[in-house]
C-alpha cells in the first residue's frame, strides 16, 4: 500500500494510492494515519479494505504521510563513496544524529534557507518508518518492526553542520530541511530495502545516483543498532544516509543551494519529490 495525507495545512485527509495511481479517500474510514494505523494490526485492517469502494479524490497539497512521529533519527556517512567525497573516514559504527520534528514537511514543500545560509546542500535518502516498538531487537528480527519506507531529502546547511562547533544537529534541523514522501510505501510492497535505486537532480542536472545495496550499514543493522540506545516507537522515522553527489563534494568548486534552485529526487518503488528553494520567509515555512 501507498499511504498519504493531502490537503490544506491543518485540514489534511488520509488517503491511499490505488494500483492505477489514483488517490482514494481513507477519511471515510479513519480520521488520520497515526502510529496505530502503522502497527501490524492497523496495516492488516487496511489491507482488508476494498480499495475500489473508496471514493476517488483529486490530489491536494502533500503533507508528511502520517502523524504522531516522536523521533526523526538520521544516520551519517552511510555510503562509503559519500564519506570519501566528504573527506571523512568510513564509520566503524553508525553515526547518529537527530533532525527536529519541525524540519519534517511534505515531499514538495518549499525549502526555505535559514537566515545567513551560505552552504545549503541536498541528500536523497531512504526513510524507514517504524511500525511496532523496537527495544534491543536483533538484526534477524529488526525488519519485522518496520511498517514501510519513504523518500527523504535530508537538506543540510554545511557551515552550520561542520564549521560552527561540529554539532551536526544545527545544520540538519532547520525548518523545511526534512522532506518526506510523497507517500509511505508499506514494507510488503517494497521487498528488499537493500536493492533500491536513488537519484537527485539539481536544476535538471543529475548529481546523485546510487543504490541502497552500497550502504555501509543496512536497514536491519541500523534498526537493531538504534534500538540499543533508544526505544523506537511506532511512527518514528529513520533516514539512512546518502550516496555521493552532494554539493559540498563537487570538484573543483562545491555547489550550494540558492533561491530559485529546483531539486527533483526519487527512489525506485517509493516515488519522487520536487522542491523549489527560497530565501528566508517564515510565511513559506508555515504555509
Amino acid at each position: 500500500m501507498k499511504l498519504l495525507r493531502h490537503g490544506p495545512k491543518g485540514q489534511e485527509r488520509p488517503a491511499l494510492l490505488d494500483e492505477q495511481g489514483r488517490v482514494r479517500d481513507l477519511g471515510v474510514l479513519l480520521p488520520e494515519i497515526t502510529p496505530a494505523t502503522l502497527s501490524p494490526a492497523g496495516l492488516a485492517a487496511l489491507r482488508a479494505i476494498d480499495v475500489n469502494a473508496l471514493p476517488m479524490v483529486p490530489a491536494g497539497r502533500l503533507a508528511v504521510p502520517w502523524t504522531g512521529m516522536t523521533k526523526f533519527v538520521a544516520i551519517g556517512l552511510n555510503y562509503a563513496d559519500h564519506a570519501a567525497e566528504a573527506g571523512m573516514p568510513i564509520p566503524k559504527e553508525p553515526i547518529v544524529f537527530m533532525k527536529t520534528l519541525d524540519s519534517a514537511v511534505g515531499a514538495n514543500h518549499p525549502v526555505v534557507l535559514p537566515q545567513g545560509s551560505v552552504k545549503g546542500d541536498w541528500e536523497v535518502e531512504l526513510g524507514v518508518v517504524i511500525g511496532s516498538r523496537a527495544r534491543y531487537v536483533s538484526e534477524d528480527y529488526a525488519l519485522q518492526h518496520v511498517a514501510g519506507y519513504c523518500v527523504v531529502n535530508d537538506v543540510s546547511e554545511r557551515e552550520y553542520q561542520l564549521e560552527r562547533g561540529s554539532q551536526w544537529d544545527k545544520g540538519k534541523g532547520c525548518d523545511t530541511f526534512g522532506l518526506i514522501g510523497p507517500w509511505l510505501v508499506t514494507a510488503d510492497e517494497v521487498g528488499d530495502p537493500q536493492s533500491l535505486d536513488l537519484w537527485l537532480d539539481l536544476n535538471g542536472r543529475r548529481l546523485q545516483t546510487g543504490n541502497t545495496r552500497t550502504m555501509v550499514f543496512g536497514v536491519a543493522q541500523i534498526v537493531s543498532y538504534l534500538s540499543r540506545f533508544m526505544t523506537l516507537q511506532p511512527g518514528d522515522l529513520i533516514t539512512t544516509g546518502t550516496p555521493p553527489g552532494v554539493g559540498m563534494g563537487i570538484k573543483p568548486q562545491p555547489v550550494f543551494l540558492k533561491p530559485g534552485d529546483v531539486m527533483r529526487l526519487g527512489i525506485s518503488r517509493l516515488g519522487e519529490q520536487q522542491q523549489t528553494v527560497f530565501a528566508w520567509d517564515p510565511a513559506l515555512i508555515d504555509g
